[in-house]
C-alpha cells in the first residue's frame, strides 16, 4: 500500500515544495525620496533589502539633464543611455539626485518644483529599468516621501504602516512608483465613488476647481464602472496653475490638468474626462494607432456625460456632428500623434462602430466589450490589433465599419 501511494505523495510534494520556493522568491525594495524645494530637486535613494541575492542587476534608462550624482554599494556604471547597477549580494543602496523641474514647452512646465509644492510623476522620479532577477523572482515595494514641515502628500498609493505607500503592480515583477505626485501645502478632497477612493488635490490659491471635480466623478464614474467593468481602487487627481502646462495628461490611475482646463469645453467634450479615460483603459498605442488610444479617450469623454444625464441625448447628438464636420477631410486614420481634427474623424468611425454593434447584437454587444478586451490586452493596440479585438469581443464578422477601417 505504502508503495503504491508514494509516487503521488512524492509529486505533491515536490509541487507545494515548487510552489513555497515561488513564494518566497520576493525582494524588499525601497524608495526613499527626499525633497529639496531650495535646488527643485529631490534625492532618491533605491535600497534593496532582504532577498537581496535575487536580483543581479539593474539598468535605468536616465535623462543626463534630470538624473545624475549617481553612487551606490556594489558596482554602479554610467552607459551612454543609462545606469547600470550590480547591487551587492546582501543588499544596497543606489543614490542619484532628480532635478523636479522640467519645461515642455518654452514657457510652461510639466514638472515643477517651488518653494510651497511640487508636482511630477513617479515615471520621471524613478525612471523606466530592466532588472534581471532569479526566475521567478518579484520585489515588494514601497515608497518613503520625504517633504518639508508641514507639506503633506497626495500619491496614486495607499499608505501603509510607518508612513510608507505600498507599491504594487501585479503585471510586474519589478515594481517602482509611477503616476502623478503633488506634495506640499496643498488643498485637497477625497471621497470613495462606486469603490474607487477619488483624491483631487493641488496647491492652495490655484484655483483648482477641486468640488466640481468631485462632482462630475460621483455623476460619471458609476458609468464608467458599468463600460470597462472593475475599477482601480484609487484615482489620483492632480493640477496647478501657470507656470504649469496649459492642457491634461494621464499616468497610471492618476491625472493631471491644468487648474483653467474647463470640465466641459465649448464644443461639449470634457477634457478631465478625456484624461480620466486613459488612465482608466491604460492603452498605448502601436505603430499608426494613435487614433485608437486618443479617439476612444475622447468618444467616452462624450459618452459618460450622456449616459450620466449631464448632457441631453440631443445635446450629445449635436455635438457628435460637428465633430463629424471637423473630421470629415480626414482622409487616413493612421498616425503615431493625433491631430484634432483626426480625433474628431476617429470619434466619428467610433460611434459609428458602436452603433453598428449594438443593432447587428440586437443590444446585446457596444463598444464598451471591445474597449474592456484591449484594456486587458498588454499590447501596444494598432489598426489591425483595433479590428481583432473588435472581432474577439463580439465574434462579428460582417461589419462595415471594420472595412472602412482596413481600408483607411
Amino acid at each position: 500500500m505504502r508503495s503504491r501511494w508514494l509516487p503521488l505523495l512524492v509529486l505533491v510534494w515536490l509541487v507545494l515544495g515548487a510552489g513555497a520556493a515561488i513564494a518566497d522568491r520576493t525582494y524588499d525594495l525601497m524608495y526613499d525620496v527626499r525633497l529639496v524645494p531650495t535646488e527643485r530637486s529631490a534625492r532618491v535613494v533605491i535600497r534593496l533589502g532582504e532577498g537581496a541575492e535575487l536580483v543581479k542587476r539593474l539598468w535605468l534608462r536616465t535623462d543626463p539633464e534630470r538624473h545624475f550624482n549617481f553612487q551606490g554599494d556594489g558596482e554602479v556604471v554610467i552607459e551612454e543611455d543609462g545606469v547600470a547597477w550590480t547591487p551587492p549580494e546582501t543588499g544596497g543602496e543606489l543614490r542619484y539626485t532628480f532635478l523636479i523641474d522640467h519645461l515642455r514647452d518654452d514657457r510652461s512646465y510639466d514638472s515643477r518644483c517651488t518653494k510651497s509644492w511640487a508636482l511630477f510623476r513617479g515615471d520621471d522620479l524613478i525612471p523606466p529599468r530592466r532588472a534581471r532577477t532569479i526566475t521567478g523572482a518579484r520585489s515588494k515595494s514601497r515608497q518613503r516621501m520625504r517633504v518639508p514641515e508641514g507639506w503633506t502628500r497626495a500619491v496614486p498609493y495607499p499608505l501603509l504602516a510607518g508612513g510608507v505607500y505600498g507599491v504594487s503592480h501585479p503585471d510586474r515583477g519589478f515594481d517602482r512608483p509611477t503616476g502623478w505626485m503633488v506634495v506640499g501645502n496643498l488643498g485637497a478632497v477625497r471621497e470613495t465613488v462606486e469603490g474607487v477612493n477619488v483624491t483631487i488635490a493641488g496647491p492652495i490659491q490655484h484655483g483648482m476647481r477641486r468640488l466640481d471635480m468631485l462632482a462630475l466623478m460621483r455623476w460619471t464614474l458609476p458609468n464608467m464602472q458599468e463600460a470597462l467593468g472593475e475599477m482601480p481602487r484609487r484615482l489620483l487627481i492632480v493640477g496647478a496653475g501657470d507656470p504649469m502646462w496649459r492642457g491634461g495628461l494621464s499616468g497610471p490611475n492618476s491625472v493631471y490638468v491644468h487648474a483653467r482646463r474647463p470640465l466641459i469645453a465649448e464644443d461639449g467634450t470634457s477634457p478631465l474626462l478625456h484624461e480620466v479615460m486613459h488612465a482608466m483603459l491604460g492603452i498605448r498605442s502601436g505603430e499608426g494607432g494613435d487614433w485608437i488610444v486618443e479617439g476612444l479617450a475622447e468618444f467616452y469623454s462624450i459618452e459618460l456625460l450622456r449616459r450620466s444625464g449631464t448632457l441631453s441625448a440631443k445635446r450629445a447628438k449635436g455635438i457628435y456632428k460637428k465633430l463629424a464636420t471637423r473630421g470629415r477631410k480626414v482622409k487616413s486614420l493612421e498616425s503615431n500623434r493625433a491631430s484634432g481634427d483626426l480625433v474628431a474623424r476617429a470619434v466619428t468611425v467610433i460611434r459609428a462602430l458602436d452603433a453598428e454593434i449594438r443593432e447587428k447584437s440586437a443590444g446585446v454587444l457596444s463598444m464598451d466589450d471591445v474597449a474592456r478586451v484591449l484594456r486587458e490586452s498588454r499590447e501596444k493596440v494598432t489598426t489591425a490589433g483595433m479590428l481583432t479585438a473588435v472581432n474577439d469581443a463580439t465574434a462579428l464578422t460582417d461589419l462595415e465599419t471594420l472595412a472602412s477601417i482596413a481600408v483607411k
